[in-house]
């Protein structure tokens, strides 16, 4: 039960009874501390804000929950606590890229020039094939960031399906559609990684619910992935499976939301 001295103070000159959340005395005049005490706020989440690049990759505190409308509130129970495939995932594309400069013959078999003329396991293997060191540097920062997100959020065999899946399709679309097609790196993957990440934000920020993710931040690396083909003319970014893998993961992030909403 709140005592008398948390309900008013005693104004030294008048000897009035005041609030104590001001700084003057009403009835005098007198000064009675230099600033206001700060009030409490009630039913907000510590340290949760929107439209920060931290909250990017902030862990939420164990009591904190995101509500947001049409997705569950519990974390997936094949969620990872450590990034473990995400880390393996980014070293393979490290290795990759340092193999090709001691023997150029490997990104040949890596990557997709021309018809695959049979050979169907360059559709897993051209996410990890890099020319470009700008291009490599850009995807593989965006794949470790938003395959740890995702991989912390839905599990190791998530992260997997979507990283294979989007590079895969990405580069049957592409060689689908151009004649000579050059496909390599993980441009689609990243961007399917990033979607999927950002789709339960995308429906809570439509709907006015809150959420924690910073849709700003991973639009500009979306913006920024997008951009690779166009502003380093590299011929083996594409931007058609880059599309593509982004699409892919848009619509992966809103299924995992919607079976997360049902194990709530």
């Amino acid at each position: 039960m709140s005592s008398g001295a948390d309900l008013f103070v005693v104004c030294k000159q008048c000897g009035s009874e005041v609030s104590p959340y001001i700084t003057e005395c009403p009835y005098c005049g007198n000064r009675l501390r230099r600033r206001a005490p700060k009030l409490p706020r009630a039913h907000v989440p510590s340290r949760a804000r929107r439209g920060r690049l931290g909250t990017l990759l902030r862990v939420p505190a164990p009591g904190v929950r995101r509500a947001r409308a049409g997705v569950g509130s519990r974390p997936s129970p094949w969620s990872a606590p450590r990034p473990y495939t995400t880390i393996a995932l980014v070293a393979a594309g490290c290795a990759a890229w340092i193999a090709w400069h001691a023997e150029p013959q490997i990104y040949l078999h890596m990557a997709i020039i021309g018809s695959l003329h049979g050979q169907w396991w360059r559709l897993l293997t051209c996410e990890f094939a890099y020319l470009s060191g700008p291009y490599a540097f850009v995807a593989l920062v965006a794949i470790a960031i938003f395959g740890w997100l995702i991989e912390r959020r839905h599990g190791a065999l998530a992260l997997l399906a979507l990283f294979f899946g989007a590079g895969v399709a990405g580069a049957l679309v592409a060689s689908a559609v151009y004649p000579e097609p050059v496909v390599g790196g993980g441009n689609a993957v990243a961007l399917a990684l990033l979607a999927a990440w950002a789709a339960p934000d995308l429906v809570a920020a439509r709907t006015g619910s809150y959420y924690e993710g910073d849709l700003l931040g991973a639009g500009a690396i979306a913006a920024l992935v997008l951009a690779v083909p166009f502003a380093l003319q590299s011929a083996e970014a594409s931007w058609l499976a880059g599309v593509t893998g982004g699409a892919l993961g848009l619509l992966a992030g809103l299924g995992l939301s919607q079976m997360g909403a049902g194990e709530a």
